[in-house]
């Protein structure tokens, strides 16, 4: 079955300060800021929602297509595809831009300054839809290109191709009309707790309203695992305990991966989740969100010991 991961591509550029912002910040002359943090090197990191979630995908045994627009510093990350088996014949290539990217700079006290370049993230990745059968498509439109997120959803509803609608932090640009729009007729809504609460407040739908929107509803909550809701069921999803939590960012798009991965089987939702609290389990033990690794054997020994 084919899947196909609709958002972003990024490069994050991590970088730490080994003195506290607070010491070189004067409260008296926040008007007029001028500071400069002199940092311990940086890190490159692949990132964006559509990496992500593929790469996530890649563990899984699956060959996702990659629906994104990255920018003329392509070449590393189309590298790091080409390492892993995912294929970049559908990632359109802004020759005039660089890369989405995100510059993160931490304190001591892991207080964080980011500055965000949108980059090629503001094209559209331009899919064409006519190259899949819709029958055998599952879609995740995942935050990215904000025209894309509005109209791949009437795209896939027109063809007749499911999909998984993931708003994340691309809430904030959402207008509700454009929102409920891209609800409407999804298999899964997924969002974390914090997100559901902008959701309802945007759309100005509760959580029943929704699920006569969307077939189900996954709401991420950390540690605490997930919750699935439907129109006639309520599961709840126990988190897998990692080995150790070393950087849980990215534990969301790596859930969205195992889950995938289960629907493309025709495992049920519940199974489903179940293989993505699994595979985020492994996120957060790593820094960086396409750093982490498993076998087939680790992962079955994981799922084994918390869900028998």
């Amino acid at each position: 079955m084919n899947i196909i991961v609709s958002g972003s591509l990024a490069y994050d550029r991590i970088m730490d300060f080994p003195g506290y912002f607070a010491d070189h910040i004067l409260p008296e002359k926040i008007h007029i800021l001028n500071v400069c943090f002199q940092v311990n090197g940086m890190k490159e990191k692949f990132g964006g929602t559509a990496g992500n979630i593929a790469y996530a995908l890649s563990l899984m045994g699956e060959k996702p297509v990659i629906s994104a627009a990255i920018g003329q510093d392509y070449r590393r990350y189309f590298e790091w595809f080409s390492k892993i088996g995912l294929s970049t014949a559908y990632t359109r290539i802004i020759s005039e831009e660089f890369t989405a990217g995100a510059y993160i700079t931490t304190d001591r006290a892991d207080n964080q300054i980011t500055g965000f370049n949108p980059g090629a993230m503001k094209y559209s990745s331009e899919l064409d839809f006519d190259g899949f059968n819709p029958r055998e498509t599952l879609m995740i439109i995942s935050p990215g290109n904000l025209e894309d997120m509005i109209t791949y959803p009437g795209r896939c509803r027109a063809s007749g191709m499911d999909y998984i609608f993931d708003p994340g932090q691309s809430l904030p640009m959402l207008e509700a009309r454009d929102l409920i729009q891209a609800i409407d007729g999804c298999r899964i809504l997924i969002s974390n707790d914090y997100e559901l609460d902008l959701i309802k407040t945007k759309t100005g739908l509760d959580q029943e309203a929704l699920l006569k929107h969307a077939q189900a509803l996954i709401v991420t909550m950390g540690e605490q695992g997930a919750r699935i809701f439907t129109r006639d069921a309520e599961l709840n999803i126990p988190a897998v305990p990692p080995r150790k939590v070393d950087d849980p960012t990215g534990a969301g798009d790596s859930f969205r991966g195992g889950l995938i991965s289960g629907l493309v089987r025709g495992l049920d939702l519940e199974q489903s989740a179940k293989l993505g609290s699994v595979c985020a389990s492994f996120a957060v033990e790593c820094y960086g969100t396409q750093d982490y690794r498993f076998s087939p054997d680790e992962f079955e020994e994981r799922y084994r010991a918390r869900f028998g």
